[in-house]
């Protein structure tokens, strides 16, 4: 001990009086910080950053600063993934009629239930390829329709559109967005779209920003589930992406584009309240 004071140039007395040292307050409101970083972070399964961390700590009625929260993250290794490049899926490549791009990135309808846009993506499992289809609301974000199976033919397709059109009651002239892929542009899509008076549009040759709101959907799945572990079967996917898109992302994922509320949270805003939009512009 003598040896170690010299060598740090410290007297024993000082170094006794440093280790009975209670932690500054400071420290220690640091540390209780970071416990319920850790507990939220753990809580969204390891996919939240800090702006996301920071909104779920002010909802919980804790007060701190962003730049606060981002630091604890960083010196404690806790941060959130990134995306992987999405690659094309469906098949354009057909002689069936094509809609006009209708919706032409105007992503932020101002009430539900008035644009709806739709993709397919695929999971990878020792079983082979899972492929699911999507239909999200754009005015919350939310994934009001999907569908699984072991192939892309349409009726993956038209099994999400029918479960979004089980769910809700859209009024006529909702736009639903698509690529041009041969699922939607098939007889039997169409027809389903025109027996609920719902607009076809669609995106423009091989340009998949003119449905970027699926494409980042899609990036955060694959993000915050698919690619953080493998898949044995189709069957464990499917059930992990149902928990995910109902129990999480629909319900407990703070959405940046809606100011940092959850797609239910949002909507719900909008038919009790009417404040959805204005408050996540502000």
């Amino acid at each position: 001990m003598t040896m170690m004071c010299k060598t740090l140039g410290v007297s024993r007395s000082g170094y006794y009086a440093w280790t009975r040292r209670r932690p500054s307050s400071r420290s220690q409101a640091n540390e209780q910080l970071l416990s319920h970083i850790r507990e939220i972070h753990e809580e969204s399964r390891g996919t939240y950053g800090s702006p996301r961390i920071h909104a779920e700590l002010a909802a919980l009625g804790h007060k701190t600063g962003l730049n606060r929260v981002a630091r604890l993250m960083h010196e404690n290794g806790l941060r959130a993934s990134l995306p992987k490049k999405f690659k094309r899926t469906t098949d354009s490549g057909h002689g069936l009629p094509v809609a006009e791009n209708v919706l032409d990135r105007s992503f932020d309808p101002e009430a539900p239930d008035k644009a709806w846009a739709t993709d397919i993506t695929y999971i990878r499992t020792w079983e082979g390829w899972l492929h699911l289809a999507v239909v999200i609301d754009l005015y919350s974000r939310r994934v009001v329709g999907w569908s699984m199976a072991d192939h892309m033919r349409k009726e993956l397709a038209l099994n999400a559109l029918r479960m979004a059109l089980g769910h809700r009651v859209p009024e006529q002239m909702l736009v639903h967005h698509s690529d041009r892929g041969s699922q939607y542009a098939s007889n039997e899509y169409q027809m389903l779209l025109k027996a609920h008076g719902i607009v076809c549009s669609m995106s423009r040759k091989g340009d998949c920003y003119d449905n970027a709101v699926v494409e980042s959907f899609f990036a955060t799945l694959k993000k915050e589930l698919v690619h953080r572990q493998v898949w044995p079967t189709r069957r464990s996917a499917r059930t992990a992406i149902h928990d995910y898109v109902e129990a999480f992302y629909n319900r407990k994922r703070r959405h940046s584009h809606l100011g940092y509320r959850t797609p239910v949270e949002f909507e719900n805003l909008f038919y009790y309240e009417g404040t959805g939009t204005e408050e996540a512009a502000a």
